[in-house]
């Protein structure tokens, strides 16, 4: 799901897979809320967590679903002084994915 290198991570695809059942959940707010759920683990696993995210970039296979991840984007970054970097897109993204993201963090 990612790779750090030095003092930074780069992850590949992030979706809103749920790790119960590997399968992705219907709905793109369900799918948006473990989207974040499993960037925060791979932030972990890699010692970091959101305030090391640099820069997100966010696709999204119709722009009706941008409110479900802005409403997950806020509950994990919710000072808005001090937020990443920020890149949405329309994307069309495979089956049943309705929300998937990439991001760059720095360790310190």
């Amino acid at each position: 799901m990612g790779v750090r290198v030095g003092n930074m991570v780069f992850s590949s695809g992030i979706m809103g897979t749920d790790p119960a059942t590997g399968k992705l959940p219907p709905g793109a707010d369900r799918q948006a809320e473990l989207m974040f759920q499993n960037l925060r683990t791979l932030l972990a696993a890699a010692g970091g967590g959101p305030d090391d995210v640099a820069h997100m970039t966010v696709f999204l296979k119709d722009n009706e679903y941008r409110q479900a991840v802005n409403r997950e984007w806020l509950k994990m970054f919710p000072d808005e002084d001090d937020r990443p970097a920020r890149h949405t897109l329309r994307w069309d993204l495979a089956g049943d994915m309705l929300v998937q993201c990439e991001v760059v963090a720095v360790l310190d």
